[in-house]
């Protein structure tokens, strides 16, 4: 089940942070039953940022200029534009229920952020308006569900290769939340950030934010 908002009035992303969402951009949710770990439920988060990937691509004059941020913000030109979380629970019967919040900026973004923000309309490749949000959200479906099919058939590693493909920052310097710092090495195989510390360790970030010096302060 997919749920679509015109209009959010307490959109929220991760850590509480307020999301706005405005008329004309895109604010939709996907309910989902996972029969996994809970744990392993964080991979739909990357399949979601390759969905968010393949949607706007058609749209964009410098599709090539998308990446994802660790591990499920999508940049166009190093600016965010749309944004992913999941929340979960346990299913009295077995398993969990799993909601994958997608917020894609289409017509406007928020200019008051600590970090710059884009929207779909500035980057058209033929001018013009944003395109309908419910004709995204097909389109984000479609692809979504393409991902989910090829994350439980195949298992995480396609989605890793892919997600690689688009990862932004890869062999930069970041720093986290919780105050390391090092080199974005790569992604493990359960979708950890490994991160080459100055020591010459290599150790795994599972959670938390992470900023680079090209794009947050």
């Amino acid at each position: 089940m997919w749920l679509h908002a015109d209009r959010q009035t307490a959109g929220r992303g991760r850590r509480a942070k307020v999301w706005q969402s405005p008329i004309g951009n895109l604010a939709a949710t996907g309910l989902y039953h996972w029969d996994g770990s809970l744990a392993a439920s964080a991979h739909l988060g990357f399949a979601a940022a390759l969905a968010v990937c393949d949607t706007l691509s058609p749209f964009l004059d410098g599709a090539q200029t998308l990446a994802i941020k660790w591990p499920n913000d999508v940049l166009q030109s190093g600016a965010k534009i749309a944004g992913i979380l999941l929340e979960s629970g346990s299913v009295p019967s077995g398993g969990h229920w799993v909601a994958v919040g997608i917020g894609i900026n289409l017509a406007s973004a928020p200019s008051d952020l600590p970090y710059p923000a884009t929207a779909l309309h500035e980057h058209l490749k033929t001018g013009g308006k944003p395109p309908a949000t419910t004709d995204v959200l097909d389109v984000l479906i479609t692809s979504f569900e393409s991902w989910r099919t090829c994350l439980t058939g195949e298992g995480f590693a396609p989605i890793r290769t892919a997600w690689l493909a688009r990862a932004h920052g890869l062999g930069a310097m970041l720093r986290t939340s919780a105050g390391q710092s090092g080199i974005f090495e790569d992604l493990s195989k359960e979708g950890a950030l490994v991160l080459r510390q100055n020591s010459g360790r290599s150790i795994e970030i599972s959670a938390g934010e992470v900023f680079f010096a090209d794009q947050e302060n």
